[in-house]
């Protein structure tokens, strides 16, 4: 399998960034392909432009500004996001990676009346996301857990229909001790090994 790692944070040696890493070894060991697309490191640009907006719906057209980035997620049969949560969302740059590179003609089409948007990614078999957040499961789960529900029914909603979800989320990362963070790293390398 050919997995996309879509990786979002602003410091190198974060613990973002051993996740990552334990995201990565799991997938090989299991002997899959791995491309990691580091969107601070690669320095993309998540602000959309006046001319990119206004050719947003026009095929052929919207995809040039993110064409590199839209063959990568095309060839792959896998799409894993690892970032922090915060205020209980993606980090500014992981959300406008999704506003330009998932567009439309391309990995979505444009809503009917009385029907869903339809699935342009039917490569990508299994989507996941890791991530930490500060606040704990409970007030998580309060606030209706909106990363989840974009990144896991939204996304998920374009990609095949029987695509395998997964999410792993720390919770309470701010005060969790350093065994749990040790623990979670384990058991995100042990998840994705058995992929």
């Amino acid at each position: 399998m050919r997995a996309l790692v879509v990786y979002c944070h602003p410091v190198p040696e974060s613990y973002n960034a051993a996740l990552r890493d334990a995201v990565i070894r799991g997938l090989k060991a299991a002997g899959h392909e791995v491309d990691l697309m580091d969107l601070y490191a690669e320095g993309f640009d998540p602000t959309m432009a006046r001319e990119e907006r206004l050719n947003y719906h026009q095929l052929g057209i919207n995809v040039r500004p993110i064409a590199d980035q839209l063959a990568r997620v095309k060839e792959a049969e896998a799409l894993i996001f690892v970032y922090p949560t915060w205020w209980y969302g993606h980090p500014a740059m992981l959300k406008g990676w999704l506003d330009r590179v998932l567009v439309p003609h391309e990995t979505f089409g444009l809503p009917r009346p009385f029907r869903p948007l339809e699935r342009g990614l039917t490569n990508i078999r299994f989507i996941a996301a890791v991530t930490t957040l500060g606040s704990p499961w409970f007030w998580w789960r309060w606030v209706g857990q909106p990363g989840r529900r974009i990144l896991l029914d939204g996304v998920g909603g374009i990609v095949h229909p029987r695509a395998r979800k997964l999410w792993l989320a720390l919770h309470s990362m701010d005060s969790v001790t350093a065994e749990k963070r040790a623990a979670f790293l384990a058991k995100v390398e042990s998840r994705f090994a058995q992929s």
